[in-house]
């Protein structure tokens, strides 16, 4: 049988939980820590949340109002009417900071299963711990968040922003619509301040969940104890699947943004929802490409277990099966040995149960439900413009009709 497939025969010392976040670490939260926004549990959510709206969101507000461009009158599209910058910095924003509590709490009780459940072999403990050291120095790199920044700022001197999700009307960030378009007040710190600091705080999720992918790469190098029969289904690798909770509000921070920008296409240009569905379908497949695509590292490792197990509990299956036919199908039982309370019955039934786990067993450590709900996670900001295509009534009895 391999290696990777057969289990502990030896006692590992308990060991404490691995020292493993994605979050608790790097320049920028070094800087929130000094500035008490930002503590070793990632805890003080509401703070962060409240400093980055009030840098983001408020003086948008405020120079807005200043200038007469937050409410209707001087342009077709006032501060206050924009879904878009709403969404982005009151409903996405919150929403990247509050996973950084829920990644962290949960990620890390994901590693350390690995040890609690015996599935890295002894031998490799020490890589394995090398592993996680080599993630949390990249979690740490000043160069990454130096270049995250350039990037940032490259794409606000661009101005790309402005052709990817700019309106082709008059606003409040750019008043005046042609050539000689300048940006209002507001629209210079939408620019170079609340943008960037967002387009930062999205891309170092990309980053952490670069370095989540690498160390997985890494673990599924390992000599792993998979079992192929476990109860899970997965070879006892299933709690992998728990990422899809953890990342449920990033999912929900992308599904805001888009929901923002296609409410002003809707509101503002006269398009409908259903000219997005394509746009709709590609953030979903973005969000499961980025938190369970890196799962998929698993499978040739779980491939191999199956099929290992399907050799190894096939044949001693049909050895047990050939040994009950000979005993009671030709004659081999002892004389009188009562055929109903026979161990043998329960024995060929216990092997041929662990046969049929091992034929079901799956071969990638996330299930149909975990797709589903980062499906829905991302799709529940989007929902409410449904309202823009039919009404409440027909909207509610569609919804009721899909959950009952």
């Amino acid at each position: 049988m391999n290696p990777s497939t057969t289990p502990s025969t030896g006692f590992d010392p308990p060991r404490s939980p691995p020292d493993f976040s994605l979050v608790l670490g790097g320049p920028l939260f070094q800087l929130l820590r000094g500035a008490r926004l930002e503590d070793d549990a990632a805890t003080l959510v509401g703070r962060r949340i409240a400093a980055f709206v009030l840098l983001t969101w408020v003086p948008l507000l405020v120079a807005a109002a200043v200038e007469g461009l937050a409410w209707d009158g001087r342009v077709a599209v006032p501060f206050l009417r924009d879904a878009a910058v709403h969404a982005r910095f009151l409903a996405a924003l919150p929403l990247l900071v509050v996973a950084e509590l829920v990644v962290h709490l949960r990620i890390r009780g994901v590693v350390a299963q690995f040890l609690e459940r015996e599935i890295i072999a002894g031998a490799e403990i020490a890589r394995f711990d090398g592993a996680i050291q080599s993630a949390m120095r990249l979690r740490n790199s000043v160069t990454a968040e130096v270049l995250m920044i350039a990037l940032v700022y490259g794409l606000a001197i661009s101005g790309i922003w402005r052709q990817t999700i700019g309106l082709d009307a008059a606003t409040w960030y750019s008043p005046v619509v042609g050539p000689g378009a300048e940006f209002s007040a507001a629209g210079w710190w939408l620019a170079y301040v609340s943008l960037p600091l967002f387009q930062f705080l999205l891309l170092r999720w990309y980053f952490r969940l670069f370095v989540w992918a690498r160390f997985l790469w890494q673990v599924s190098r390992l000599d792993l104890r998979l079992l192929p029969t476990h109860s899970d289904g997965v070879a006892g690798l299933a709690f992998l699947g728990n990422v899809s909770h953890a990342m449920a509000p990033l999912a929900a921070a992308h599904g805001a943004m888009v929901a923002g920008v296609l409410a002003d296409a809707i509101f503002h240009t006269g398009v409908k929802l259903t000219d997005f569905s394509v746009e709709v379908f590609m953030v979903v497949a973005l969000m499961l490409c980025l938190v369970v695509g890196p799962l998929l590292v698993f499978a040739p490792r779980l491939a191999a277990a199956k099929r290992a197990g399907n050799r190894a509990y096939g044949a001693l299956a049909q050895r047990l099966a050939r040994e009950f036919d000979t005993k009671w199908q030709r004659g081999g039982a002892p004389a009188g040995q009562p055929f109903v309370s026979s161990p043998d019955i329960s024995a060929l039934a216990d092997y041929t149960n662990a046969l049929n786990v091992v034929r079901t067993m799956q071969i990638v450590p996330f299930t149909r439900q975990a797709l589903l709900q980062l499906a829905v996670a991302t799709l529940l900001p989007i929902a409410p413009l449904l309202l823009t295509i039919m009404p409440l009534e027909q909207l509610l009895k569609l919804l009721l009709g899909v959950v009952v």
